[in-house]
């Protein structure tokens, strides 16, 4: 027995007494804790995967470029949407972009003349920040049967769909390289496979861009940088839509492809760290690797 405040109490008493006082706290203590973690992953997933990463992706007005521009900013990043004629459409693109949380800016360049590549990259630099996430996704269809074509669409097909990818890859890999990461995922197309209907200028610049990224991944394997390529086949953008050419039952799956499904294995590339040289097809199942 002892006095405690003037009252006589047991050892049983406070033995009875301090077990409570142990037992709420701890029930505090984990609730603490619990509520911490709860608040952490909120954090996490509000930021998002790709928080802190600057994006560039090319031809990013419309189509497929807004959507990879769209689902990256969803996953945290900030983005450069490159255009070189459509001002309004990309300046629309950084509107949504912004709607995210995420920062945005438009740049214009013809992505196929390396000064404005050069410029374009500088500019991202100074305004958003190391281009960690390039997307080359800018391109040109215009079909032509094989006695249409002349020189001038092949050369333009070239230096469009091909020679594009070699100059934005080039002017945004030093600053890649002295980080010791970076994603690029270049757009290739089911023509690039199959020979396509477009032409054969057309399907020979989408086959030269999986050769560029196998040798672009080669070479920078162990630098913490992937390179990866897209295939789509029948999206359904308003090249495929304006097309009376295609319909949706000559993909196996019986459906266009949305554009939102291409961005989902971009955004797919730009987290994954293990995947690199590959070719992603996002066909409908029209053709397997």
């Amino acid at each position: 027995m002892r006095e405690l405040s003037g009252k006589t109490t047991s050892v049983a008493e406070l033995e009875r007494k301090v077990g409570r006082s142990l037992t709420f706290n701890s029930k505090q203590a984990n609730a603490g804790v619990a509520a911490n973690c709860q608040l952490q992953e909120k954090t996490t997933q509000s930021k998002g995967e790709l928080s802190g990463k600057i994006a560039l992706v090319t031809g990013a007005g419309r189509g497929l470029g807004r959507a990879i521009a769209l689902a990256i900013a969803q996953a945290g990043g900030d983005v450069a949407i490159n255009y070189q004629t459509q001002k309004q459409a990309a300046q629309e693109t950084c509107r949504l972009v912004k709607q995210q949380g995420c920062r945005a800016i438009a740049v214009r360049a013809d992505v196929s003349v390396a000064a404005d590549v050069a410029r374009m990259i500088e500019v991202v630099e100074q305004q958003l920040g190391t281009v960690s996430i390039l997307v080359n996704n800018v391109g040109l269809v215009r079909p032509k049967a094989i006695e249409e074509i002349q020189e001038r669409d092949w050369d333009e097909a070239i230096a469009v769909n091909l020679k594009s990818v070699f100059l934005v890859t080039q002017a945004a890999l030093p600053r890649m390289r002295k980080q010791g990461w970076g994603r690029i995922i270049n757009l290739s197309s089911i023509a690039a496979q199959t020979g396509g209907v477009v032409g054969l200028h057309y399907a020979a610049a989408k086959a030269g861009i999986l050769g560029l990224t196998h040798a672009y991944a080669a070479q920078l394997i162990g630098e913490g940088i992937t390179v990866n390529a897209l295939a789509p086949a029948l999206i359904e953008t308003e090249t495929v839509s304006t097309n009376l050419q295609v319909h949706p039952e000559q993909t196996p799956v019986g459906r266009f492809g949305k554009a939102k499904e291409v961005a989902e294995a971009a955004v797919m590339l730009a987290i994954n760290g293990y995947i690199t040289g590959q070719t992603i097809n996002v066909n409908g199942g029209m053709y397997f690797n």
